[in-house]
């Protein structure tokens, strides 16, 4: 979904800033909306899912084949649930650094750093949350250099190295079958904080934005949005 999208919705309901803002909060400010569903199917309970956090850094593309949808921010930090078993996790790292110096019209007022795909495999266990291990870098020069020769660890609870990712050859995971449900899940009703990323509403995404965004992101947001 483009930031495009997000605004011809906004100008075709016609909400006020004060609306939007009673409709996110009545809503649910939960931040297991941050949470997305990586396979199709019925959900898993916290206890046999397991959850790869992602950075804002990081940007996951797919998951064993299956393409993850667009979020509103690119910097958005995300928690993916896994399947128990091997996970193919596509994605890239991705920075963006202010430009000194007098900026043309017209022109980006920033440089954006970003790798090719990588991709790392994850035996992921029942209810076991794991997260990128990098060094990030401190500058422009940095990142252009870490993008170019890029290494990252996936790390679980205790700090061990599970994982470590390479560049991707542009083949999915031939383990698993993308669209398969997962075995042993529970039924129709079963409910969990995960969300499908096909199903994840706007509204969804703006809660999720809304919980993570400081007061002048905030007001900055919303006078975007009714400009």
């Amino acid at each position: 979904m483009s930031i495009y999208h997000v605004l011809v919705f906004f100008k075709k309901v016609r909400f006020s800033a004060m609306a939007l803002v009673a409709m996110v909060l009545l809503a649910g400010c939960s931040s297991t909306m941050s949470n997305v569903q990586t396979w199709e199917g019925d959900a898993l309970d916290s206890a046999q899912a397991a959850v790869l956090e992602s950075p804002g850094e990081i940007r996951v593309q797919q998951v064993n084949g299956r393409k993850l949808g667009n979020f509103l921010m690119d910097d958005l930090a995300l928690n993916y649930e896994l399947l128990p078993g091997d996970n193919q996790v596509v994605f890239t790292y991705k920075t963006i650094w202010a430009k000194s110096g007098v900026v043309r019209n017209g022109e980006s007022k920033v440089h954006v750093v970003e790798t090719a795909p990588q991709a790392v495999m994850i035996n992921a266990q029942p209810g076991d949350t794991y997260r990128f291990s990098f060094e990030p870098p401190a500058n422009k020069s940095e990142a252009e250099t870490f993008a170019n020769n890029f290494t990252a660890d996936v790390v679980d609870g205790a700090g061990n190295v599970v994982a470590t990712a390479s560049a991707w050859d542009g083949q999915p995971a031939g383990t698993r079958t993308a669209a398969r449900a997962p075995v042993g899940s529970g039924g129709e009703g079963e409910s969990t904080g995960g969300a499908s990323a096909d199903s994840m509403s706007t509204l969804g995404e703006l809660k999720s934005l809304w919980d993570q965004a400081n007061e002048e992101e905030r007001r900055a947001f919303l006078r975007w949005a009714f400009e």
